[in-house]
């Protein structure tokens, strides 16, 4: 589906892959309501596509509060007339530590914003969605939702529930006019790890981690997943990380496990 001439709805709209895409889709002429908790943030994004900004309407919101998520349908539709595509990018990553020293209260917080939010925000734009013409749903995974990476495995588990409730979309909606893409992101240089409230010793050891590979900009990211929007396709990796550990992983799954265990070794102690 084309982006131009849409409204789009991108969720962590503030910074990161989020701002990237809000921004990329502003370029490409389409219209955006970026949501975001940080209301600072989104005015940063507003700042950030100057003249652009007329198509743009900001959204303050928690994707975890179900009661704010169902209103917001009404809302993108009272600022842009038509609501065509929902971009599910909001995710936080977790401590980096084992699952046996991860307290409950994070591991809650982690399934609430990367597979609940994603969930709640689909389905509450689902019913729009099948009234347009066309519309479009991209869900935001990781190379985590199909690799496991020790030290994220809550994480992980979250990515890959979106990966499959993603894939069991598709399925369902086959035959109708609203098409679903699942993108797998590798190592993206964002702000992932201060936005998800990560101390000590996550903070610096997710530093660490982000340097195991080479980043890909998040300008990029936004160009290869929106390129992926207006192509339809089924799946994306994104960043040459994820490209060869998915082939990696489909080889040998046992070798490709041990192989970023190896990487992550030094992160856990």
């Amino acid at each position: 589906m084309q982006v131009q001439h849409k409204t789009w709805v991108v969720t962590g709209g503030g910074s990161g892959i989020g701002r990237a895409l809000v921004l990329e889709i502003l370029r490409r002429g389409g219209r955006v309501a970026a949501v975001d908790m940080h209301p600072n943030s989104l005015e940063e994004t507003r700042i950030l596509a100057g003249n652009m900004a007329s198509r743009l309407s900001l959204h303050e919101l928690n994707i975890t509060h179900r009661a704010g998520v169902e209103a917001l349908p009404e809302q993108v539709m009272a600022s842009h007339g038509q609501v065509d595509g929902l971009i599910n990018n909001a995710g936080i990553i977790q401590p980096f530590v084992k699952v046996a020293q991860l307290e409950d209260a994070a591991i809650h917080r982690v399934m609430d914003v990367n597979f609940y939010g994603t969930l709640w925000m689909t389905r509450a734009f689902l019913p729009h969605f099948q009234q347009r013409p066309e519309a479009h749903v991209l869900n935001i995974s990781s190379m985590g939702g199909f690799l496991p990476v020790p030290g994220q495995a809550i994480y992980g588990a979250a990515k890959a529930a979106v990966k499959l409730f993603t894939e069991a979309l598709y399925a369902e909606l086959q035959d109708t006019k609203v098409h679903i893409t699942i993108a797998f992101p590798g190592a993206i240089a964002t702000n992932i790890t201060s936005n998800s409230g990560v101390q000590a010793p996550g903070g610096p050891a997710a530093e660490k981690a982000a340097k195991q590979f080479k980043a890909l900009p998040a300008e990029k990211a936004a160009i290869i997943l929106l390129d992926a929007v207006e192509a339809n396709q089924f799946r994306v990796l994104v960043g040459s990380d994820a490209s060869f550990m998915d082939k990696l992983y489909r080889f040998n799954p046992a070798y490709a496990t041990r192989f970023i265990a190896k990487k992550m070794a030094s992160l856990l102690g």
